[in-house]
Formats: C-alpha cells, sequence, structure tokens
C-alpha cells in the first residue's frame, strides 16, 4: 500500500504542476476539457493494482485456512458509453496478475500446508458510472456493476490435486463490484484514480479428488474478493 500512495502522490504533483495555471483545484479555475464527456463514446486505457484475497466458509468448525495476500497490477482499456447526463455505461476489460499464499492447518511439513497461488486473470467488467454534477475540473463519480474473469492459471484441466501439490479452481467465475473516484480534467486528458471492491458470487474451488483431502474436504465454498486502485486516464 506504501507503493500505492506513494505513486498517486506523484501523479496528482505532477498534475498539479503542469496545470499550475489552469489552478484545477482553485476556486476560480479555467474550464479544462468542457465539452469532452458530452460525446456519446470516448475511450481510455488504465494502469493499477490489486489486492486479492478468498472468502472461505467452512462445513465443520475449526482452525482457518490462512490467507497471504500481495499486490499484483493491472492494465487494461477503458469504453465509455454516455447514456444520460450523469449516467455512463462502461466496459473495462483487463489483464490482472496477483499472486496469494494459503497455509492450511494440521500439517507438519511446509511442503503439504503452503499452496502459492499464481493466478493470472482476464477480467471482464460491465459498469453503471454514477457522476455528480462537475466542479470547476473535479467531478467525483460512483461505480457498480457486475463482472466475468478467466482465470489463465486455474489448473482446472490438470488430473493432480493437492496430494500432487496442485491446487485447481474454476477457470470462470462470475462477481459484483462497487467502487467510487474522481475525474479529473487537465488541459490535454481527463485522470481518473479510483478505488473498487471486487466480490465473487460463485464458488470457485475444485476438489481433490479424494473426498476425505485433508486440504478440501472442510471447504463449503471458496471466492474471490478483490481490491482494485486504477489510474485511468481519457
Amino acid at each position: 500500500m506504501k507503493k500505492i500512495a506513494v505513486i498517486v502522490l506523484l501523479i496528482l504533483s505532477f498534475e498539479g504542476y503542469a496545470q499550475g495555471q489552469n489552478r484545477i483545484f482553485g476556486k476560480d479555475p479555467i474550464i479544462n476539457l468542457e465539452n469532452f464527456q458530452k460525446q456519446r463514446l470516448y475511450f481510455g486505457f488504465y494502469l493499477g493494482f490489486n489486492s486479492f484475497d478468498f472468502k472461505i466458509d467452512y462445513t465443520t468448525d475449526g482452525p482457518d485456512i490462512l490467507v497471504k495476500r500481495t499486490t499484483g497490477f493491472n492494465v487494461g482499456l477503458v469504453s465509455d458509453l454516455k447514456l444520460q447526463e450523469y449516467l455512463d455505461l462502461r466496459f473495462e476489460p483487463g489483464l490482472y496478475y496477483t499472486k496469494r499464499e494459503l497455509n492450511f492447518p494440521g500439517f507438519t511439513r511446509e511442503i503439504d500446508a503452503l499452496r502459492e497461488v499464481n493466478s493470472t486473470y482476464i477480467h471482464f467488467p460491465l459498469l453503471l458510472k454514477f457522476s455528480s454534477l462537475r466542479t470547476g475540473n473535479v467531478r467525483p463519480y460512483l461505480l457498480g456493476g457486475v463482472s466475468t474473469t478467466l482465470n489463465l492459471s486455474s489448473n482446472s484441466k490438470s488430473k493432480d490435486d493437492n496430494s500432487a501439490q496442485k491446487f485447481r479452481v474454476q477457470p470462470w467465475t462470475k462477481n459484483y463490484e462497487i467502487g467510487f473516484g474522481i475525474d479529473i480534467f487537465s488541459e490535454y486528458f481527463i485522470f481518473s484514480p479510483s478505488i473498487r471492491g471486487v466480490f465473487g458470487l460463485s464458488d470457485e474451488l475444485i476438489r481433490d479428488n479424494d473426498p476425505n483431502s485433508p486440504w478440501t474436504s472442510n471447504i463449503e465454498s471458496m471466492k474471490n474478493r478483490a481490491v482494485f486502485i486504477n489510474f485511468t486516464f481519457h
């Protein structure tokens, strides 16, 4: 999270320096790109960070599986269709990379207890953007919608399971998403930082071949959840 904060501050500092005379956040700023968002359709791209987790429900009480999260990265495209003055439909396909470590209880050997889950996702979100009234060169907004995700590293076709150190999940998952952001209008482009929560709707775990597996037999469901921080440019 420290890296994310530093990058946000650097981008905002550069923006403020480059547009110093326009006073983007000033009391009486020069209005930039006044008609840009009045277009019916416009495009952009984003870069960002993610932090993925698993929401795990168990069939019986017992020690929980510990999930260690790391910071991954995102890159993707944005297409924005204007529905009305304050409402837009957005499609934001992207490539997301992340890594998690699962520590299963009840094992004495690390090779049995630890599973490293490297995931490369192609993410397809369809979102509604609810924008507020523009104030100068700033316009906050809310986002919400649904998405589907393809996991290119799911191991779903592997016949090996956790007994052979192979953790498997379903290749496709469904999610709902909600978040907020702010459009900052510079002289030449719109810079739009946002933060979004993503919550899996479907169980993605593929159980081990042994129904009494010490790794998967006590798991009722395992669903993705994540936080995305994206920096979008239009």
